[in-house]
């Protein structure tokens, strides 16, 4: 039987404890060493930890958005050229602090405006009151990004989140159920631009997310195509992304602190 694991382990286990702070969060610690494949570095470990917490990551990112609040004079709009840091199409999440004008700069995360401390770390746990000013990311929005612009890829965890029963008809999750967004985002644009950007970022999140079985979600699209060409007739003024509002229900308040 191959020992390479094991000593493989064991390198990574001494290196990353060689150079453990005295304050590198005990959480991350833990996961690091349950983990098949130990992580080398600190940064490795805060970068696995959140890795394997999408939800957490996007409750988190939702949480220190909320406290940085919008940028004065800041409304979601679209445009096209890198420079501007305005997202192309609506389906990309608002995100004003990556937008040339409301940019923060090193130091400050660009998807939720709030300083980065060590390793990428959410809050200042070294109590130096030091932000690194060599990052723009925190490592729980990397995660929280990636969970909402690519929500397919995180399609295991959410039938999990389920407990593998489809939102729609309560049946069991066949293998090829599709995530859906119970409110589409081209009704987010159409309805609720207006609404704060901190409270939009939800419309992307898991309060907004659901799996359900492919022939449901069928129906569901042809609903709301049905339902949007019978309002077109009614009223032809009517813009094209008109849908019906679904409230959001996401009352878990999640602590920011560490």
């Amino acid at each position: 039987m191959s020992t390479w694991r094991d000593e493989r382990n064991q390198k990574a286990r001494a290196r990353l404890e060689k150079r453990l702070s005295a304050l590198f969060p005990g959480c991350v610690l833990s996961h690091a060493l349950r983990q098949p494949l130990i992580p080398p570095t600190q940064r490795r470990a805060v970068e696995s930890y959140w890795r394997h917490r999408p939800l957490l990551a996007d409750r988190l990112a939702r949480a220190l958005a909320a406290r940085s609040g919008q940028p004065a004079g800041w409304q979601w709009r679209l445009g096209s050229g890198k420079e501007t840091g305005l997202p192309a199409s609506f389906r990309v999440p608002p995100a004003p602090y990556r937008e040339a004008a409301f940019a923060r700069g090193p130091g400050h995360c660009c998807v939720c405006g709030q300083p980065v401390y060590r390793l990428g770390w959410h809050c200042d746990l070294w109590d130096d009151g030091k932000p690194n000013r060599n990052a723009t990311w925190h490592a729980a929005c990397v995660v929280a990004w990636q969970f909402w612009t690519a929500p397919p890829d995180h399609l295991r965890i959410l039938k999990l989140r389920q407990q593998r029963k489809c939102a729609t008809t309560g049946r069991r999750l066949l293998k090829t159920a599709e995530v859906d967004h119970r409110v589409p985002l081209f009704a987010v644009w159409a309805e609720h631009r207006a609404r704060p950007w901190s409270e939009l970022l939800a419309f992307w999140g898991a309060p907004n997310l659901q799996v359900i079985n492919k022939t449901a979600h069928l129906e569901k699209c042809a609903g709301e195509a049905a339902d949007r060409a019978r309002r077109r007739i009614l009223d032809p003024g009517m813009p094209q992304e008109e849908e019906f509002a679904v409230p959001l229900a996401d009352r878990n308040p999640i602590p920011i602190s560490g």
